[in-house]
């Protein structure tokens, strides 16, 4: 589940209700429904589709799945949808249990996706339609590019710096 978060960097409420029919791992793709009932589709890494299948085989298929959840992935203990308040708690409870001190919430995996993604040279419009932004505005707020990754980058590439190609 918390590799699912990152790999792919969804809201919380796109991953409790991330559906079973939604996730393609053959295709290494899911179907998001986000913000105002909007589909996007996401990539999934083998990371996460490798922890699913886990999930899956030693977990949910041991679960006594009630009626309604049957399509949802990730369940509770009672074969239910997880809450929103669940997966902040299981994300508090493992920053204590692993000694991280900083807050941590379901938010900083999503950040942590679109910060990573960006500083690794992806396009900001693909990282945009993967948050499923309205705004590209949106997103350069959201990665927080740091101004010496910026000011490296004008160095190396704008055709008037003073240095030349590194």
């Amino acid at each position: 589940m918390l590799e699912t978060l990152y790999a792919c960097g969804l809201r919380v409420s796109e991953l409790i209700n991330l559906k079973i029919s939604d996730y393609f791992p053959e295709e290494e793709f899911i179907k998001v429904t986000g913000k105002n009932n909007k589909e996007r589709i996401v990539p999934i890494g083998s990371d996460a589709i490798i922890q699913n299948r886990i999930y899956v085989e030693s977990y949910r298929n041991h679960l006594d799945v009630k009626p309604g959840a049957e399509n949802i992935l990730y369940l509770n203990r009672r074969g239910r949808p997880l809450s929103r308040v669940m997966i902040f708690t299981i994300i508090k409870n493992l920053a204590i249990k692993t000694g991280i001190k900083k807050k941590v919430s379901p938010h900083t995996f999503r950040h942590s996706f679109a910060t990573h993604l960006v500083e690794g040279g992806a396009d900001l419009r693909a990282v945009q339609d993967m948050l499923g932004h309205e705004s590209i505005i949106t997103t350069e707020i959201y990665t927080h590019l740091d101004t010496r990754f910026l000011r490296e980058t004008i160095l190396k590439f704008h055709p008037r710096n003073r240095r030349g190609p590194q």
